[in-house]
């Protein structure tokens, strides 16, 4: 952790409990909840586009993707609130689509549709769009911010253009070479094939350039806030499979500060791998433990399939991020420089459903001691 970081200012963080096998009918009246809490809606005028950017990744259910039960409250909740239309979308990972100025291989709907979120954005009303099926032409370069690590602008898909309002839905997971995924990694969804491959090409500061992609002025501009459902966790491998932890206490996690949720989100998710046994874990098959598999991964599994061998044989090394503590994260570290500081985050629970004595250990595990 960089000493020299300043503070920020105090961000709310609003938490809704989900208790362990909850029914549908309360896990979306916590999504409600918290979202009411996280932010009034005087930004929504009638008529207005809103855009909700889930993880959809691959096709496997949640928590290996967004919570579709989750997804369905918030379009429901956008529509009593006003919203005009509201869109739904995003562009899965290499291993399942593969999109070149030639066309695209692969489907992001048929993925959608077999994680079951597409069913329920269809019957809450809303549209669904894939970035991969408007083309490599769909998209416009939306530039970082100056000194920014990337060497060239991002590749953003147009429907952006087209909404007033953007609204994140990650989950709360592990990923193999990342880290954890949770709100600033989703923001890889966005980004056309070309945008990627520098991503994973230029590994050595992956983990700043995952910061810095949430800092373009599309986001920057319409995305109002970021909520997860985080009542069910994966705790290792990631980001399409690995052990699922549903913990007595559930927690729907909402904030306007995509930084300030991802301090609770992955606060709850180390809490999460500290209450599993060593043998749940399943050390074998989580990568993190070795550097070389890391390294590796991104060369010749994600390198290779974005631009060939070429930019495989000459990419750098990825280093993997160990993470024991929030502030040990790389993302995170360098988003704080990116948006101004260390949020000082304060917990509040947007309904009765959240223990206290959770509420205060997720605030320690959020507050840099000195």
């Amino acid at each position: 952790m960089d000493k020299s970081i300043p503070s920020g200012r105090q961000t709310l963080v609003f938490l809704a409990g989900v208790g362990r096998g909850a029914s549908e009918k309360a896990m979306k009246l916590a999504v409600r909840a918290a979202a009411e809490e996280a932010t009034d809606f005087s930004w929504l005028s009638k008529a207005d586009i809103v855009f909700i950017k889930p993880a959809l990744n691959s096709g496997n259910t949640y928590p290996a993707t967004t919570s579709p039960i989750a997804i369905g409250a918030m379009i429901e909740l956008l529509k009593e609130k006003g919203a005009g239309r509201v869109i739904v979308g995003d562009m899965s990972g290499i291993e399942h689509i593969k999109l070149s100025p030639r066309g695209f291989s692969g489907s992001s709907r048929r993925l959608m549709e077999s994680s079951g979120m597409a069913r329920v954005v269809r019957a809450a009303g809303a549209e669904i769009h894939f970035f991969e099926e408007a083309g490599w032409k769909a998209f416009y370069e939306d530039a970082p911010a100056e000194g920014s690590y990337w060497k060239q602008g991002l590749m953003m898909p147009n429907i952006l253009k087209e909404v007033q309002h953007i609204i994140l839905m990650p989950r709360c997971g592990r990923h193999a070479l990342a880290g954890s995924t949770l709100g600033l990694k989703a923001a890889v969804g966005y980004w056309r094939t070309d945008t990627r491959l520098a991503y994973h090409r230029d590994a050595s500061t992956f983990q700043e350039k995952t910061a810095e992609g949430n800092a373009v002025e599309t986001l920057l501009k319409k995305q109002r806030f970021v909520l997860s459902a985080a009542d069910k966790i994966l705790t290792t491998y990631g980001p399409d499979k690995g052990y699922v932890v549903e913990p007595k206490n559930g927690l729907i996690i909402a904030s306007e500060s995509v930084v300030a949720h991802d301090m609770v989100s992955l606060s709850w998710l180390l809490e999460n791998r500290h209450n599993v046994s060593r043998s749940e874990k399943n050390w074998l098959k989580d990568p993190y433990s070795s550097q070389f598999i890391v390294s590796m991964a991104n060369r010749f599994l994600i390198v290779r399939k974005l631009g060939g061998w070429g930019p495989a044989f000459t990419s750098e090394k990825l280093t993997r991020n160990d993470i024991h503590a929030i502030w040990d994260d790389r993302v995170l570290n360098h988003a704080y420089k990116v948006f101004g500081g260390i949020p000082k985050v304060i917990l509040e629970a947007a309904n009765d459903g959240v223990p206290e004595n959770l509420k205060k250990q997720l605030s320690e595990m959020t507050t840099l001691s000195t």
